[in-house]
């Protein structure tokens, strides 16, 4: 089993980055690979809507997008990671989630649908309903590209940076989602 992790938060060892480890941490007590891309300090453009894609031609832009591609390509799961910005996902999850039309065509298709899915989202409000966008995001976009979704994980009331850490219960459930995934029967994993 290999495991993506793809962070979207800007904040370095802020509390995405900090539930995103331990969720790994648990993958890799399965003996899963992992690996964690911060997508801050990458450059991904925008989707100009060009199609090229929608035709099974290489992306035009040619920026790190092509080798996330290639990363999103030889996983089995992908853990997607951003806090709540203004009731949606942070723009630098918003610039992946864009150019992640890529698999539309039926060539790239084949290269996503039936990947195990899953995400974690913290976020200072205390209020969970102020997560739903970024939820239902992600339920959408899931949907869509034929991911197999699995239990995401949402904590409200926490802004410090890495404050999440203190919270025990929300860390093993951290640890034991990764452990999960992981432990998903080798004939769902893609080839």
């Amino acid at each position: 089993m290999k495991v993506l992790g793809i962070m979207g938060s800007p904040r370095r060892g802020g509390n995405t980055h900090v539930l995103m480890k331990r969720l790994m941490d648990g993958c890799r007590s399965q003996e899963a690979k992992t690996e964690i891309i911060e997508l801050a300090g990458l450059e991904i453009g925008e989707c100009d809507g060009c199609q090229a894609c929608w035709k099974g031609l290489e992306c035009p832009k040619g920026d790190d997008m092509l080798d996330i591609y290639e990363m999103i390509k030889s996983s089995d799961a992908l853990v997607f990671g951003t806090p709540v910005y203004w009731y949606g996902p942070t723009g630098l999850m918003k610039l992946l989630m864009d150019r992640m039309v890529y698999f539309n065509c039926p060539e790239n298709r084949k290269h996503i649908q039936g990947k195990i899915a899953t995400y974690v989202i913290p976020f200072e409000d205390l209020d969970l309903v102020t997560a739903r966008p970024v939820e239902d995001f992600f339920h959408r976009c899931f949907d869509y590209l034929e991911l197999e979704f699995i239990k995401g994980i949402v904590v409200p009331g926490v802004n410090a940076k890495g404050e999440v850490s203190r919270l025990g219960a929300v860390m093993d459930e951290a640890y034991i989602l990764g452990q999960n995934i992981a432990s998903i029967d080798a004939d769902k994993k893609i080839d």
